[in-house]
């Protein structure tokens, strides 16, 4: 194979470079989020969850095929309206808790917009918890994928929730005791978090593996999106909350899950 064939046959398609595109808008939206306030800023918020779930969908569909892209929208909805219906009813597993109707229209009482929070975050967790287990043993690493997906997922919602919190979309019948430096966020919310990760994760996986198409594309072509969406978001928005948003406590937290994701991704370099 010569090199210009070989060139060819790794160069991003349409497809994959679609994704890419929809990430850096976002990254654009979310940099405008500390700037706004009012209306302005439930736009921008509107605007990086369309966004981000568009990048999911997407990334999916261009790794796997659109068979996968479409189970994992549908998958999500259905698991993200599920938990919060449930949870708005009795409190489980994340503890009482209510939306504003700053948010807009709602399915059994959940905002049309948190189903696609749950997406925007779903598909660059899996991704990332790819990257993060894959030197783990074949034997052991399916399991794990799913067990760090989760952990990928909530520790996503310890930054978020309190930027959401804060915008006045919802609010917590008892908000103590929290993680040390967040007030607003109950801890119940994180072991809900981790719950419903295990579980729309293994679902997840069990989708992906029934619909993805064989072969695919390369891989650090299509999950470029996913994960700039994720480090974004974490990284960045741990600077935001810091520097703009007055939450130093979910900055503190994620500039240490974003140290934590960087010393694993050092290992490994080094084990290379």
């Amino acid at each position: 194979m010569t090199s210009a064939t070989a060139a060819a046959r790794w160069a991003p398609a349409p497809a994959a470079r679609l994704p890419l595109v929809l990430a850096v808008a976002l990254v654009l939206a979310a940099i405008a989020y500390p700037l706004t306030d009012g209306g302005g800023r439930d736009a921008v918020s509107w605007t990086i969850v369309l966004l981000g779930s568009a990048v999911s969908v997407t990334s999916a569909a261009a790794a796997h095929g659109a068979r996968t892209g479409v189970a994992l929208l549908a998958l999500v909805a259905v698991t993200a309206v599920v938990f919060e219906a449930v949870g708005l009813a009795t409190g489980f597993p994340y503890g009482p808790y209510g939306y504003s109707g700053a948010l807009g229209p709602t399915l059994l009482g959940v905002p049309f917009l948190v189903p696609l929070a749950w997406l925007m975050m779903a598909w660059p967790s899996r991704v990332l918890a790819a990257v993060l287990t894959r030197r783990v043993r074949p034997g052991r690493r399916r399991a794990a994928r799913v067990v760090v997906a989760a952990a990928v997922f909530a520790g996503w919602d310890v930054v978020l929730d309190p930027q959401l919190v804060q915008a006045g979309y919802w609010t917590w019948a008892q908000p103590r005791p929290g993680l040390p430096g967040i007030d607003t966020v109950p801890l119940t919310n994180l072991a809900g978090w981790l719950l419903a990760g295990l579980v729309l994760m293994t679902l997840l996986d069990l989708a992906v593996a029934r619909t993805a198409r064989p072969g695919g594309r390369r891989t650090d072509v299509v999950d470029a999106a996913p994960l700039l969406v994720i480090a974004w978001m974490v990284a960045g928005g741990a600077l935001a909350h810091a520097v703009w948003l007055g939450l130093p406590g979910s900055a503190a937290w994620g500039a240490a899950l974003t140290a934590v994701v960087l010393a694993v991704l050092a290992v490994q370099a080094r084990r290379r």
